[in-house]
């Protein structure tokens, strides 16, 4: 009776998506660590190619090797391959197959699709995925054609795959560039910090990417009509926005104020744009301000919106605590955006993600300072880079032990997955309880 139990027994959805992307972070690791994959044609340690699957299927852009030079151009299209299936996520890809093929969905796989997307219903979910499809194709296609000629002129026929390599990880915000051969090693963008239409229509697929499918079918489906938004989509845009002025501002006066002109105002805006999961650079990290690195964790844990090819804490997460501390200063009984409630089982999420990535962060950065005797302010950067899915780095993850590799793939993983995603695959197995314990009262502040 209880083999037939236990055979009946099916996956959630959580534990689903979790599988799938440990599953695609493993089979590209074996890949990687082929001959076929390394530019000088020999073996890479398994550990070392698990780290670099991990980076792209994830979209964080963390290295170990520079992937301009290290890999061949066969392993380069097999991160690449790696970044789309982990942007889009493994579940949408899956389902894209199962559409393309004729197969009908079931309703279990709607809804681990719905968990996937973060879409909040079931029903039109394989409409959905058929639009998140087309616009990844639209973007993606429309951004590398705007930087071929650019990448043509500079690097002739290679400028072809540069342009589309740059497009797919700039959207699914990735932050993977291959630009070491012609600009040196780990150089990303630096070589490019003037250039108005590589910044631009980089930056443009940055938050493309980042502010997540279910909005861009909100402005779809009702145009120019922002009354008829959902709220969802207001606060993203509205924190987006604010997320991306406020910091370009700060670089722009405190950071920046030696570049020229046009090189200082490109370079705000995209060290503005960049850390919300990107993970691109022009300019060189190391030389920012104390004030400038905060600023670009802070970036780095808050991320993109739900939905979106971006990780971190979400832009969505920061509005609804605010929203709860403003309530809580007013003396209203329920915080409130855009003329709508806001349910406290949101607010519970809410406060529950921002604690488990504030540990992660902090714990992270302790183990790897004390593990390779590094400063616990560079740690904290990487860190925070890992488990924001960002890839910007202060250029010590290359030297890093296996132990600390092995700690920033456990961040790179959980930042991508998403925190409340393994929590709920791992108590799946427990019912909410009905009884109510006795209620007492706790003083806080």
């Amino acid at each position: 009776m209880a083999e037939h139990h236990l055979r009946k027994k099916k996956l959630t959805p959580f534990q689903t998506i979790i599988l799938a992307f440990a599953a695609v972070v493993l089979a590209g690791a074996l890949i990687l660590m082929l001959p076929v994959s390394s530019a000088a044609g020999k073996f890479t340690p398994f550990h070392e190619a698990l780290f670099t699957s991990t980076s792209a299927v994830c979209v964080t852009g963390l290295v170990i090797h520079d992937t301009g030079t290290y890999w061949s151009m066969f392993g380069q299209s097999v991160i690449l391959l790696l970044i789309q299936i982990g942007g889009l996520g493994v579940i949408t890809v899956a389902a894209s197959f199962a559409l393309l093929s004729g197969r009908k969905i079931s309703l279990l796989q709607r809804s681990t699709m719905q968990e996937a997307i973060s879409a909040p219903k079931v029903g039109g979910i394989v409409k959905l995925t058929s639009f998140i499809l087309k616009a990844t194709f639209i973007f993606e296609f429309g951004g590398a054609l705007a930087m071929m000629p650019v990448f043509i002129r500079d690097n002739g026929a290679r400028g072809i795959f540069l342009s589309f390599f740059h497009s797919i990880s700039a959207f699914c915000n990735a932050g993977f560039d291959i630009m070491g051969r012609s600009s040196g090693k780990f150089s990303s963008l630096t070589s490019y910090r003037s250039q108005p239409v590589i910044n631009i229509v980089v930056m443009l697929l940055i938050i493309l990417g980042g502010i997540g499918f279910l909005t861009w079918e909100d402005v779809y489906t009702n145009k120019f009509h922002i009354k008829r938004y959902r709220m969802q989509s207001k606060v993203i845009f509205a924190v987006t926005g604010l997320l991306i002025l406020i910091p370009a501002v700060y670089y722009f006066l405190v950071d920046l104020r030696v570049l020229p002109m046009q090189e200082r105002i490109l370079g705000s805006l995209f060290q503005s744009v960049t850390p919300r999961t990107a993970g691109f650079n022009t300019y060189d990290l190391t030389l920012l301000s104390s004030g400038g690195k905060a600023m670009m964790i802070t970036l780095m844990l808050i991320g993109g919106s739900p939905g979106s090819t971006a990780g971190g804490m979400k832009t969505t997460t920061i509005a609804v605590l605010f929203a709860n501390a403003i309530s809580v200063f007013r003396r209203r009984e329920e915080p409130h955006l855009f003329g709508r409630r806001i349910d406290n089982q949101v607010i519970r999420y809410a406060s529950t993600i921002i604690l488990m990535y504030m540990t992660l962060f902090v714990v992270g950065g302790l183990c790897i300072s004390a593990i390779d005797d590094l400063p616990i302010g560079t740690c904290l950067f990487e860190t925070a880079s890992a488990v924001g899915t960002v890839g910007l780095s202060q250029g010590i993850t290359p030297s890093l032990s296996i132990a600390s590799e092995i700690i920033l793939m456990i961040l790179m993983f959980f930042g991508r997955v998403g925190g409340l995603t393994l929590i709920f695959a791992a108590i799946s197995g427990n019912h909410p309880r009905v009884s109510k314990l006795p209620q007492e009262r706790i003083t806080v502040g």
